[in-house]
């Protein structure tokens, strides 16, 4: 069976003594075990940065070469000093999709990458901000180039306000791997707390070109791109992220299911103000038709906006569901009632 397979990111190995030793491991177990049955060959080698990259590659290939591409990784991974790489393996299943994810990170017991670990687990726990600090520190004092720890310690520099220095640590971060999208997003929360929405909005859309959608990342860029671009009324442009968020299917299991309601309400807002109004009735119907409207959605304006986008479009139904959206307090609706000749 053949499966879409999506690889991105990078294990990187510090020094030219230790790549070396990299590039013969690689090149010896391809001759002796996997042949062709690899997702990359060896152009993914940067020799001049002692590193293993992969921006992003998709292909199409058999689960044979799926094992053993996560099993190389794996194995070089055991002399890196930084990095990461994620794999995901894409399938039907009759009519759903099936999905493998395979995350491959240094873990051996090398100062920087100890480091490393221990100051990324503290970072969520209460009270342990400045412990993940300084390993933090100590990891990027042990190899400077640890464009991950400078992430990790940016957001940690952004939730003690320290904005100047959060600056600096999403920017060193993107400047040492510009595809990797957690500091865009990162450096996107400073510029809104300086007040630079347009500085926000560009980063937010580096975080979205430089992730994919099995990503939680690239649901959050965009959801937060689309609220600034609401905030200045750029419909237009709000659209494209609001559409892409509001026509996907969700795991319940998945965190970011609680937002979708929200979602497809202003995305149908947003086609009423673009004069979309067919396609806003489609989309206020998903929400009519749902068991669980949360109760950040108000019922009666809701109706008002549905009954909107049935006058607008020509159809009957809209002064029912104005009325409606009166009862339940929707002032909006009643003025568009007293007003209707």
């Amino acid at each position: 069976m053949i499966f879409k397979i999506i690889v991105a990111g990078r294990l990187e190995f510090g020094k030219q003594k230790t790549f070396d030793k990299v590039l013969e491991m690689y090149q010896f177990r391809v001759d002796n075990f996997y042949k062709f049955d690899l997702l990359f060959r060896e152009e993914v080698f940067d020799h001049e940065n002692f590193m293993l990259n992969i921006p992003r590659l998709v292909t199409h290939k058999d689960h044979k070469s799926w094992k053993n591409t996560v099993k190389l990784l794996e194995y070089l991974a055991e002399y890196s000093v930084a990095g990461t790489v994620r794999l995901w393996k894409i399938g039907e299943d009759g009519a759903k999709k099936r999905i493998e994810h395979e995350l491959i990170e240094p873990k051996t017991d090398k100062v920087a990458v100890q480091s490393f670990i221990k100051g990324k687990a503290l970072i969520d726990q209460d009270g342990m901000e400045n412990e993940a600090m300084a390993a933090l520190n100590k990891a990027i004092e042990k190899y400077e180039r640890h464009s991950l720890a400078y992430e990790r310690r940016g957001l940690i520099n952004y939730k003690f306000k320290n904005y100047k220095d959060a600056l600096y640590d999403f920017t060193k971060s993107i400047d040492l791997n510009p595809h990797y999208a957690e500091p865009y997003y990162g450096r996107a929360l400073v510029k809104l707390t300086l007040e630079d929405e347009n500085g926000a909005v560009n980063d937010l859309t580096a975080a979205i070109k430089n992730s994919i959608p099995l990503q939680s990342i690239h649901n959050k860029a965009r959801k937060l791109k689309s609220e600034l671009l609401l905030k200045k009324e750029a419909y237009d442009k709000a659209e494209m992220d609001l559409r892409f968020l509001a026509l996907r299917k969700y795991d319940e299991a998945d965190p970011f299911f609680k937002h979708v309601p929200q979602i497809i309400y202003k995305y149908g807002n947003v086609l009423i103000a673009l004069e979309k109004n067919v396609e806003a009735i489609t989309i206020f119907e998903k929400l009519m038709t749902s068991e669980n409207l949360p109760k950040e959605i108000d019922k009666g304006e809701l109706l008002c906006k549905y009954g909107t986008a049935l006058h607008r479009a020509g159809k009957k139904g809209f002064k029912k569901n104005w009325k409606s959206a009166a009862e339940l307090g929707s002032k909006e609706a009643a003025d568009l009632l007293s007003n209707y000749k």
